[in-house]
């Protein structure tokens, strides 16, 4: 398959062009080319998504088998992105995500929950969840049925840079006691990087397209599940501290906030890991174990070291106080 990435250096990018590659798929990449170098077997274009005109000239006249964009941004920069390959792809796979879903989400809600309102055209960035949604408009108008819209929950593996699992390895790697949100047996909801970058490269092949809640099943994992295998995989001597939640809420504490357990203010969320992916798994959607995730994930962080803060998200250094963490602990 010839493929056509937009984006491509980070974490679901580059998994994306990884997979691709591992395939045997003719990839092409179009980013600025500032960050990481092509992976060895790429064309790259280089080209500033939010310059329409450079990217008119990168482009070229070139076709694909399909295209997978992966922008989190201005919708219009989709929408002009959707219109110059018009007629040169047979595919346009958009890295979406659950956010698009209009707060509260409803307990195990499927792809039918109500949606955010979105505008293809605008250049506003600031909304994340009306970004990605006017996104997606962008792409249906101009592709229909040839458009897949995975609507992603929490991407967790190898490049994750909004740091979760490398915050919380780092944090273990610590030693001694470690304040853990509880209550352990709180379920996840969580898709490898990987396996959502395989599924949209199968389903970009299959010609399969419509709108995809894009995570594992819910109650696989727990938070408990979760950190435990990360002390197993590392192989760090720590002890998990469980905190009910809410204990770390009368301290005004976020922790669990990363990982979606709760909202910022303490609250328990409903809706957040508990979503309907009948119809992803019914179109193809595998997932991997956990402890292959956290491994790969630990070799990644020990490899190349730790993911740069993202410009557009707090700073993992904020997601905890230590010394309120210490307070807490001796409570405990």
């Amino acid at each position: 398959m010839k493929l056509l990435v937009l984006g491509g250096t980070h974490h679901v990018g580059r998994a994306i062009v990884e997979t691709a590659l591992e395939r045997g798929d003719e990839v092409t990449t179009l980013n600025r080319g500032l960050s990481r170098p092509p992976a060895p077997g790429v064309r790259a274009l280089l080209a500033d998504r939010t310059d329409t005109e450079a990217v008119t000239a990168a482009l070229g006249d070139g076709e694909w088998d399909a295209v997978i964009d992966t922008w989190a941004w201005a919708p219009r920069v989709v929408a002009d992105s959707a219109r110059l390959l018009a007629g040169r792809i047979g595919h346009y796979g958009y890295v979406s995500s659950r956010g698009v879903h209009r707060w509260p989400w409803p307990a195990g809600a499927d792809e039918s929950a109500p949606l955010v309102d979105g505008d293809p055209a605008s250049d506003d960035s600031a909304d994340y969840a009306a970004a990605k949604r006017g996104g997606e408009l962008a792409v249906t108008e101009m592709y229909g049925e040839h458009a897949l819209l995975a609507r992603a929950g929490m991407i967790l593996g190898p490049y994750e840079d909004v740091g979760r699992i490398p915050w919380w390895m780092r944090r273990l790697e610590k030693g001694g006691r470690v304040l853990a949100p509880g209550p352990a047996e709180a379920a996840l909801q969580y898709i490898d990087v990987r396996d959502l970058a395989a599924w949209m490269l199968r389903c970009a092949e299959g010609g399969v397209g419509g709108f995809y809640t894009a995570t594992g099943r819910s109650g696989a994992v727990t938070v408990g599940r979760l950190l435990t295998t990360a002390l197993e995989v590392t192989g760090f001597e720590a002890e998990l501290v469980w905190a009910p939640a809410d204990l770390l809420r009368q301290e005004g504490l976020a922790l669990g906030a990363e990982l979606g357990l709760r909202l910022p203010d303490g609250s328990t969320p409903n809706g957040m890991h508990d979503a309907n992916v009948d119809a992803a798994f019914a179109a193809g959607l595998t997932t991997r174990p956990l402890r292959d995730t956290l491994a790969d994930t630990w070799a990644w962080l020990q490899a190349e070291g730790d993911p740069l803060p993202r410009p557009d998200a707090p700073s993992p250094d904020t997601w905890l106080d230590p010394a309120a963490e210490q307070r807490l602990l001796r409570q405990l």
